[in-house]
Order: structure tokens, then C-alpha cells, then sequence
């Protein structure tokens, strides 16, 4: 069912650096490049039509009638009205949790004085408007909405609208659940669109919904490429791929909790990845026999579950030695990164490449999917070697602030000017002399 990839007796040693040997490892095809090309007419054509263009694709890709794009108040109050009461409850639990962890990472304003006289100011401003977007396509992600609108609320945006693709089922809507979320957190501007079309309206703006500065949110190849079609006219937080879950054990793991949470993954998507990395073959025997029962136990999450499993993105990683494995997984730059090992809380500390680190046998993906006050909304495809998760940095601007005193710049002048003149920019060096009567001042 999942691959194997032997990198014992000295192969390690063939891959020196981190680059050539994540490009071995297994990653699933998601080929952004390919699909802008699509996208591209898209977005142009809700930047000319507007809400029109917004209704035709609906009815195009989500086989609904639209009359608005915006969804009504009612629609938002009718949704909470109607949740199930242990869903609210699981909801408002998620979002306490991930109030505590990003109101934990607001950043302060911070006054330096360089020299006596001489200061600079770093405050942190906020984006003006964000759209968030919340998948609707193969499930349903209340979840997300949790997690993309708690760090945009803490960093204080003060206009944050969401977008979800439009609901046959539910009368051209997005899904209940989706606008209950929004309702708990008190989002009240919400619009029934989905994909490329969505990010479009939030980088143009529409007759219903002003541009926004800023689109965040995990979605399709779609909503990925759109991002990078508008990237330079509005701020992004990633181009979110097939989600990844990496698991470095050891043979003290449990291999019924190391399936299990392979499959946690792989039931997203069959592009989704699931890779074990682990220096015990037994442990590794013992896990392949513990996926088929609890794949067909997966009722009808099987059609996604197996062919992730079975795909070229999934593999089970074969190394001399736990610190072999931690090699490998910082290589690799997981999404989601588990460590079930001896000494898991030791080796998460030198963990230097993943989205998220899970730490022993009870902190599994699937907690921080939901409810560990962790987000969820992480880098893919091996960025995680260059870029974090969401969070309320994500939504902040740092704005230096110099001030300077005539005798703080008095000092520092001399070295200006060497510097403008060293770069042949000599009117640099004149706009501080003019300050002092032309002359360079001596202090």
C-alpha cells in the first residue's frame, strides 16, 4: 500500500546538502505553473465583469444560481441558529484555544536610541483588509475559518470579509457550518465564491466587495496559482499545496497510532502525502500491516485514503539511525511533522525545517487540526525550510520610525557622506550637508 525508499548503509552520504536530498524524497506533483495559465482569464474577467463574472462561474463550476454574491445577515444568524450544539461547542473551544496561542505572538512597539539623540521607532501596523478563504470542495473546513480569521482578529485588521465556494446542496450558499464559524467569530461579510474566482474578487474588488490588501487561506491548485497571478498587487500568505504529514519514529512507537495518523492526512486528498521515516524495519513491517484494516475501516474516505497512500508523494523511509531520520525530515520540511521516538521532546527541540512539530504519542496532527491552539495553516511542499505557518505576524506591517536630533545627525554626518560618495550618489551626501551650511561638521 505505501512505498518504501531504503536510504541506509552510507546512502545518506551521496546527498550532502539539505536541496539534493529533499529533492529525492517523495513529494506529490502540483504543477501551480500549469495551472495559471487557467486562471489567468479568470481572474481578468471577474476584474472586468465583476459580480457578473462571479455569478457565471458559480453556475460553471459550482452548478448553482446565484442571485447575489454577498450572503445575507439572516443566512449568517440562521446557520449558528441551527448547528448542532456539540459542534458549537467543539467551535467555540477551538477558537478560545487559538485566541490564547496568537494573542500570545502580538508584537510590541520598540524604541532603540543609536546614539545620543538618534532613535528608531519599530511599530507594527496591521493590513487594512484582508479576504480569508475557506475551502468547500471535497469537505467541508469549519476548521479553517477558525484558522485563518483568529490571527487576522488578534493582529487587530480592522476589515476582514471570507469567501467559500457556493453549496448546490445548501441553495447556492457555502456550506452552514462555514457561516456558523463566521458567525461565532463575528465575521458578518461573507461571499459565496470559490477558487481562482474568489481570490480575483478580493484583489480587484467587485460592485459587493471592495479590493482587499491581502488574501490568506488554504485552498486548491487553484486558489494557488491565483495567488501567485495577483502576488505584487495584494499580500499572500502561501501558495498552500496537497497537505503532508512526516512521521520520524523509532521502535519504541506504537505502529496502530503511526497508521492511524498517516491515514489522519491521506484522508484529505489523494494528492496528499504521508511519509515515515524510521530507522526500525520492524516498526515499519508492523505499520503496513496496521494500514490496510484501518484503510477499509475508513468507510468512505477509502477512495482518497488508499491512492495517497499508494502515490509517488508517500512513502515509508528506511535509515541507519534516528539522527539519520532527523536529517531526512529537515530535508524534507514537512507540514506537519511527528516525532515518536525515545527521546521526542529532545529532538523536536533541534527540529529546524517543518510547519508544525507534534510531539510524542499524544500530540497527533489531528489535534492541532482542530484544537491545540496550534494553525493549521502551514507551509507545503517543502517551504517550510523558508516560510512559517499563519499566524499574526502574518497580518502586520513593521514600520520604522527615525528620529533624529541636529546633533545626533551632526555626528553621524561624516560617515554618511563617505558612504553616498563611495556610491556615487553625491546628492545623498548634500542633502545632510545642506542641513549644516554645505559644510561637513566636525564633532
Amino acid at each position: 500500500m505505501i512505498s518504501r525508499l531504503d536510504l541506509r548503509a552510507d546512502a545518506l552520504a551521496e546527498f550532502p546538502s539539505g536541496a539534493a536530498l529533499r529533492a529525492l524524497l517523495p513529494r506529490a506533483d502540483f504543477d501551480v505553473s500549469a495551472a495559471l495559465d487557467k486562471v489567468r482569464p479568470i481572474c481578468e474577467d471577474v476584474h472586468h465583469r465583476g459580480d457578473a463574472a462571479l455569478i457565471e462561474y458559480a453556475a460553471r463550476f459550482d452548478g448553482v444560481e446565484l442571485r447575489q454574491v454577498r450572503v445575507p445577515a439572516e443566512a449568517l444568524r440562521q446557520a449558528l441558529a441551527e448547528l448542532d450544539p456539540q459542534v458549537r461547542a467543539a467551535l467555540e473551544e477551538s477558537i478560545r484555544r487559538a485566541r490564547i496561542v496568537h494573542r500570545a505572538q502580538r508584537r510590541t512597539t520598540e524604541r532603540t536610541e543609536v546614539a545620543p539623540g538618534g532613535f528608531v521607532t519599530e511599530k507594527w501596523v496591521p493590513v487594512d483588509r484582508v479576504g480569508l478563504y475557506a475551502p468547500g470542495g471535497r469537505s467541508v473546513y469549519p476548521s479553517s475559518v477558525v484558522m485563518d480569521a483568529v490571527p487576522a482578529q488578534e493582529a487587530g485588521v480592522p476589515s476582514i470579509a471570507l469567501a467559500s465556494p457556493a453549496q448546490k446542496d445548501f441553495g447556492g450558499l457555502p456550506h452552514p457550518t462555514i457561516l456558523a464559524a463566521c458567525a461565532l467569530l463575528g465575521i458578518d461579510e461573507v461571499y459565496a465564491a470559490g477558487g481562482a474566482t474568489a481570490v480575483a474578487m478580493f484583489a480587484h474588488g467587485t460592485e459587493s466587495c471592495p479590493p482587499a490588501d491581502m488574501v490568506a487561506g488554504p485552498g486548491n491548485i487553484w486558489v494557488a496559482a491565483a495567488k501567485r497571478y495577483f502576488t505584487g498587487k495584494i499580500g499572500i500568505d502561501s501558495e498552500a499545496g496537497p497537505t503532508e504529514i512526516a512521521i520520524l519514529a523509532d521502535a519504541t512507537a506504537d505502529p496502530v497510532h503511526v497508521a492511524a495518523d498517516l491515514i489522519s492526512q491521506a484522508e484529505h486528498d489523494p494528492l496528499a502525502a504521508a511519509v515515515l521515516v524510521t530507522d526500525s524495519p520492524e516498526l515499519a513491517d508492523a505499520v503496513d500491516k496496521e494500514l490496510e484494516p484501518q484503510v477499509r475501516a475508513a468507510r468512505h474516505r477509502e477512495e482518497r485514503i488508499a491512492p495517497a497512500l499508494a502515490g509517488k508523494q508517500s512513502a515509508t523511509v528506511l535509515v541507519d539511525s534516528v539522527e539519520d531520520g532527523l536529517a531526512v525530515v529537515n530535508a524534507y520540511g514537512a507540514e506537519h511533522l511527528e516525532i515518536q521516538t525515545a527521546d521526542a521532546a529532545a529532538l523536536a527541540e533541534r527540529v529546524r525545517n517543518a510547519g508544525a512539530v507534534f510531539v510524542g504519542p499524544f500530540s497527533p496532527v489531528s489535534l492541532g487540526d482542530y484544537a491545540a491552539g496550534s494553525n493549521h495553516v502551514l507551509p507545503t511542499g517543502g517551504c517550510a525550510c523558508h516560510s512559517s505557518g499563519l499566524s499574526v505576524q502574518s497580518f502586520l506591517r513593521g514600520i520604522h520610525i527615525v528620529d533624529y536630533t541636529r546633533d545626533a545627525l551632526a555626528e553621524i554626518t561624516h560617515h554618511v557622506v563617505t558612504l553616498a560618495e563611495a556610491e556615487d550618489l553625491p546628492a545623498h551626501g548634500s542633502a545632510l550637508k545642506a542641513r549644516f551650511g554645505w559644510k561637513v561638521p566636525t564633532v
